[in-house]
C-alpha cells in the first residue's frame, strides 16, 4: 500500500510541476540527484548521511554536522533535502561535502541511492520516516538515528490503522527525542531504544549568538543612543496591525520589523501603517550611499532574508510572528539574546513557546489590549530585566543535545 501511494504521489508531483515553480524545482532536483552523486561521491571516502525535510530541520541538524566536522574531519558529510525551501537556501552550505535532493522513496531509488553513497551511518532529523530507505538501511546494517524528534498521540504510528506503517520505526537504531511524551508514546508500541536529549536548535541559536556581528554599521548606528527597541521577527499583517498601532502612540520606542513575507505590496502596507515616523528599509541603509539616510530613522524594515537571528541582538523586547495564523515561528532565536519574547495565541503545539512562557521569559497575547498591557508592564525596568534574564537562562539550560548525541553514537 505504501509503495502504491508513493507512485501516485510521484504522478501528482509530475503533473503539479507543470503549474508550480516550487514543485518544478523539487521534481527536477530529485531527478538530477543521482547525477550529482555520481559526480561527487568519492568511492574510497567514508560518508555520514544527514537528511532534513526543509530549512527548519536543517537548522536542527546543523550543530551536529559542524560538531562532527570538528571532531572527525576525515569523515565526509552528505546532506539531503526533500523541500526546495531547504535546498534552494542551503545548496551551497560549506559544512557538507555534498548537498542534493533526496530522490523519492521508491524501492528502486532507495537501492540506487544507497549503492552510490554507502553511508556508514545516517541521521534523520525530526519528522523524516521514509519507509523504503529505512528498511534497506536496516538490512544493510547501517546505524540510523532519529534526532530532535517529537511524537504526538495523533500521529499515524499510534493509531490502529497505522500499525503496519509504524513498523518503519523499528528500523531506527536509536531515537533522540525532545520530551518525555515522545519517549512514552514510543514505549507504548514497544520501542525503548530512546533517549531524551532535547532539541539541537538550542545549540544552534547559541552558536548564532556567539558568532553574531553587527548586522551593518549604518543600521547599528541607529541604536547607539540607548533608545528602547522593539524587534518584530517573521511578522504577518495580523501581528503588524496590533504592534504598529501601539507604537504609533509611543514614539519613544524604535522599531525593527522583519516580515515573514518580503514582497513590495506587503512592505508598502507596513510603511502606510507606520504613521508619523521616518521609515527606512535595510537594503537602503546598508549601502554606502544610504548611510546619511539613517539620520532620524525610528522604524526599520528588514527587506531581505538571512538577518533575523542577528537582528534580535538589538531588541529590548522581541515579538515573534505567526501566532495569529498557522502557528508561531522560532522563538529561540529571540530568547537567546536575553530579552522578553511576545507572540500570538496559536502557540499550544509549540513546546519551546510553552516552556518559555512557564519560565517567565515568554508572553502570549490575543488582541491589542493584551499587547498594550504587556508593554505597560515592561515600563518597569526590574520586570523587563528579570523577564529577559529568564528567557536567556531558559535557552542556556536546554543546550547540550549535540554533544550528547554524537558522544552516544561513538563520534
Amino acid at each position: 500500500m505504501y509503495n502504491i501511494v508513493i507512485y501516485l504521489y510521484l504522478l501528482g508531483v509530475a503533473i503539479a510541476s507543470r503549474f508550480s515553480d516550487k514543485v518544478r524545482k523539487m521534481w527536477r532536483g530529485e531527478r538530477e540527484a543521482f547525477g550529482v552523486l555520481r559526480d561527487k561521491v568519492e568511492p574510497s571516502a567514508r560518508y555520514v548521511w544527514f537528511h532534513a525535510a526543509s530549512l527548519g530541520e536543517f537548522e536542527q541538524g546543523r550543530p551536529l554536522m559542524e560538531e562532527l566536522r570538528r571532531r572527525h574531519p576525515e569523515l565526509k558529510i552528505l546532506l539531503t533535502f526533500f523541500s526546495p525551501s531547504g535546498y534552494e537556501v542551503r545548496k551551497n552550505y560549506e559544512g557538507a561535502d555534498i548537498v542534493c535532493y533526496l530522490p523519492l522513496d521508491t524501492i528502486g531509488n532507495a537501492r540506487r541511492f544507497l549503492r552510490l553513497v554507502r553511508p556508514e551511518m545516517a541521521f534523520f532529523i525530526k519528522y523524516e520516516f521514509w519507509y523504503n530507505y529505512l528498511h534497506i538501511l536496516k538490512r544493510r546494517g547501517v546505524p540510523v538515528y532519529s534526532v530532535s524528534s517529537i511524537f504526538r498521540e495523533g500521529q499515524v504510528f499510534f493509531r490502529w490503522y497505522g500499525r503496519q506503517y509504524g513498523r518503519v520505526l523499528k528500523c531506527f537504531t536509536h531515537f533522540y527525542v525532545q520530551n518525555e511524551q515522545s519517549r512514552d508514546l514510543l514505549a507504548s508500541i514497544g520501542l525503548t531504544n530512546v533517549t531524551i536529549t532535547g532539541d539541537t536548535r538550542f545549540d544552534r541559536v547559541l552558536q548564532i549568538k556567539e558568532s553574531a556581528a553587527p548586522v551593518a554599521e549604518a543600521v547599528a548606528r541607529l541604536f547607539d543612543s540607548g533608545a528602547k527597541v522593539f524587534v518584530a521577527g517573521s511578522s504577518w499583517p495580523p501581528d503588524e496591525e496590533i504592534f504598529i498601532r501601539y507604537f504609533n502612540e509611543h514614539p519613544d520606542w524604535k522599531l525593527i520589523i522583519a516580515p515573514h513575507v518580503i514582497g513590495e505590496d506587503h512592505l508598502q502596507q507596513i510603511e502606510k501603517l507606520l504613521k508619523g515616523r521616518k521609515v527606512a528599509r535595510y537594503t537602503t541603509l546598508s549601502t554606502a550611499s544610504g548611510q546619511e539616510a539613517a539620520e532620524g530613522v525610528s522604524a526599520l524594515i528588514v527587506d531581505c532574508f538571512g538577518l533575523l537571528s542577528s537582528i534580535y541582538q538589538y531588541a529590548t523586547v522581541a515579538y515573534v510572528g505567526g501566532g495569529f495564523g498557522v502557528g508561531i515561528h522560532n522563538v529561540l532565536e529571540a530568547a537567546v539574546w536575553g530579552v522578553p519574547v511576545l507572540f500570538g495565541p496559536n502557540n499550544e503545539r509549540f513546546m519551546e513557546a510553552q516552556q518559555l512562557k512557564a519560565s517567565g521569559g515568554g508572553f502570549d497575547l490575543r488582541n491589542y489590549e493584551d499587547f498594550a498591557g504587556l508593554m505597560s508592564r515592561f515600563a518597569d525596568g526590574d520586570f523587563l530585566r528579570a523577564a529577559g534574564a529568564k528567557a536567556g537562562s531558559y535557552v542556556k539550560g536546554k543546550a547540550g543535545a549535540t554533544r550528547q548525541i554524537l558522544s552516544d553514537v561513538g563520534l
